[in-house]
């Protein structure tokens, strides 16, 4: 099981100028509209639970504070252009595409939905394969992964990826992807913003980094 799971402060970049929530309120206003609605017309010999509602409510925050993050980002590269994304080479990249495991271990940033009672971590190889499977606590914050087997082993070096499966008493409410932070050793630019390069060969479009931090 996981169970040191630590804060850290995540450095980013300063928010650009124009960058608004505007677009997330008209979003949340539309969801409190469609629940209302909802509401409004259930059937009132088998309404709505309770804990139905609070998930709805959960999820939704949480998709939306991911979709603030990325345009956040996309806003960034936009700004600075090709060569904004040149002074990120040597920093750590916070990204669901799969990261480089060698001697060191891998930061992730579990986030299990808010009403799980149980969560599982579940690591992949590059080819998409399951390789372990582990109990983790219902908390959210930065832990370091590293890289155990279910025997007591260390698993070989090369490219993993990382998923979340959330449960409430037994059913499986949510799977999302967990962001890991890898470090940067290459830009390449393009029409679309460019891509970075991780260590270990791995990339992803710029505008899907999440954060930036200098490494530990």
């Amino acid at each position: 099981m996981v169970d040191a799971i630590t804060s850290a402060t995540t450095t980013t970049q300063p928010r650009p100028a124009g960058f608004s929530g505007a677009s997330a309120g008209a979003d949340f206003q539309t969801f409190l509209t469609m629940l209302t609605a909802q509401l409004k017309n259930q059937d009132p010999l088998n309404p709505m639970e309770s804990t139905d509602f609070a998930i709805q409510l959960a999820t939704f925050a949480g998709v939306e504070q991911q979709a603030l993050s990325n345009r956040f980002l996309e806003q960034m590269v936009g700004q600075s252009g090709g060569g904004g994304i040149a002074g990120w080479i040597g920093k750590e990249a916070r990204t669901t595409a799969p990261v480089w495991f060698g001697d060191r271990a891998v930061t992730l940033d579990v986030a299990p939905h808010a009403l799980a009672d149980s969560v599982q971590l579940v690591t992949r190889d590059a080819n998409g394969r399951e390789i372990t499977r582990e109990e983790i606590g219902p908390g959210s914050g930065q832990v370091d992964w590293m890289g155990r087997t279910e025997d007591g082993g260390t698993l070989h070096q090369g490219a993993y990826s990382f998923t979340l499966e959330s449960r409430r008493a037994g059913e499986l409410i949510a799977e999302t992807r967990v962001p890991a932070y890898a470090r940067i050793v290459e830009a390449q630019f393009d029409s679309a913003g460019g891509r970075v390069v991780f260590e270990g060969g791995g990339s992803a479009p710029a505008g899907e980094v999440t954060a930036l931090r200098d490494p530990a």
